[in-house]
């Protein structure tokens, strides 16, 4: 059934592989289940109410991507789309976590229908190919960076903004064994390392106290989504706050799901020969929906998640990956505690990896030409620093349009991406 369905054999893969995939992509994302419900509980939003949401949201997304787009990449509530929703609309600017939610509804009212009219669509396939593959090298160093952060390797410097944290710590050196267990273990070509990595970390991390056994039920019943189930403020649609939450939310989002759905199809080699990405606009509508849904539920905005990479560097390519995942997010809400113990600095290895794994497309830009070189340089090297895949694309873009005409290569710049390049413009003066 699996293999008529998903297309195996076409796609070079089996169920075992894609199961493994799907596990693989659930553990390092798994993290979301205990921190969308911390940071949105900062609202004032019911926490436990929080985690039904957030499981709920993340399964139904994932579940559309697996059986309608038929691709390896699961959703979740974003992270950094939580942090704004929490402490910039609500904390910073006053409003109401109803309010905040309303926002968020709308945008993936929005979403449907620039998915409906292939407007996402476009803005996806107008991505010059030599920056397709700097959006996945620029992934690679920001999941990187990401996992540093996790394993503590990687701190808040006053002075030069980032450092080198302690490798004292039992974070630390739980990480750096997980990113030579791991390693040892890709170097032998056993299939699943990154698997085995997470757990053998989270195993080592036990006796450090890194790894919290919990002492309760690993079964319990999940918590009721009634608190903050359909809370919206419609009252307030009309208003100037609404229309620039809904905006931001917009803006972050969209760039952060192609640049993700761009990048890890790259690294799979599934992108075609123009570069386009496989039913992209069924991937899109996942996200959308998700996201739609996910406002419903009670949660911030879902979108596709970068660690979806992991899972594709296990071998992951169809659609029952993404299942699998949809799956153990389902089987989560009876297992909190079992998937919860499993902390940052185990999947820290997992994460590093990966974005070894994802600059391998860097080989393919064109560095002889400028005009392609600069932009994709731009878009690598933002996404980390500027802690963002959006804000990494939206560089690369602009300086590609600007440079091109500036070049006279003008004609190498589509119509579409020329209105971009205007609308980032006007968001940076906006801002």
């Amino acid at each position: 059934m699996f293999e008529k369905f998903f297309q195996l054999k076409e796609n070079k893969t089996t169920v075992r592989t894609e199961l493994l995939a799907g596990l693989t992509t659930f553990m390092t994302m798994a993290y979301i289940l205990a921190v969308n419900p911390s940071i949105l509980s900062a609202t004032g939003m019911d926490k436990n109410a929080l985690f039904t949401a957030t499981v709920l949201s993340a399964f139904a997304a994932t579940l559309v991507m697996a059986l309608y787009a038929k691709l390896p990449f699961a959703l979740a509530p974003g992270m950094g789309l939580n942090a704004f929703f929490a402490f910039t609309v609500v904390l910073g600017l006053g409003h109401s976590w109803q309010f905040a939610l309303t926002a968020v509804f709308i945008e993936g009212l929005i979403f449907i229908l620039l998915t409906a009219f292939n407007i996402r669509e476009m803005i996806v396939n107008s991505l010059p190919i030599n920056m397709k593959h700097a959006v996945s090298a620029g992934i690679g160093l920001f999941i990187a960076f990401i996992g540093l952060q996790n394993a503590g390797l990687i701190v808040r410097n006053e002075a030069v903004l980032v450092g080198l944290g302690s490798i004292k710590t039992p974070t630390a050196m739980i990480a750096l064994a997980g990113i030579v267990i791991t390693g040892v273990l890709l170097a032998k070509n056993v299939k699943g390392a990154l698997l085995i990595g997470i757990v053998a970390s989270a195993i080592i991390g036990i006796p450090f106290g890194v790894t919290q056994i919990p002492k309760s039920s690993l079964v319990s019943l999940p918590p009721s989504l009634s608190p903050i189930f359909m809370k919206f403020e419609f009252d307030r649609i009309f208003t100037f706050d609404m229309v620039v939450i809904v905006f931001t939310f917009l803006f972050v989002d969209m760039f952060d799901t192609v640049g993700t759905l761009v990048g890890v199809s790259d690294k799979a080699n599934m992108l075609s020969p123009a570069g386009e990405v496989p039913r992209v606009k069924q991937a899109l509508f996942a996200d959308a929906i998700g996201t739609a849904l996910g406002a419903m539920l009670g949660t911030s905005t879902v979108t596709t998640y970068v660690e979806s990479a992991s899972g594709v560097a296990e071998g992951g390519r169809t659609g029952l990956t993404s299942l699998t995942v949809a799956g153990l997010f389902l089987l989560s809400l009876f297992l909190a505690p079992l998937f919860l113990i499993i902390p940052s600095a185990a999947t820290a290895p997992a994460l590093f990896l990966v974005g070894l794994f994802m600059l391998s497309p860097i080989l393919k830009i064109d560095f002889n030409d400028f005009t392609e070189s600069i932009p994709a340089f731009f878009t690598i090297i933002m996404m980390p620093l500027a802690y963002s895949i959006a804000e990494g694309i939206v560089f690369g873009m602009l300086s590609y349009v600007i440079l091109k005409v500036l070049s006279g290569k003008y004609k190498d710049v589509t119509w579409f991406m020329y209105i971009l390049a205007a609308l980032f413009v006007l968001k940076f003066f906006a801002g």
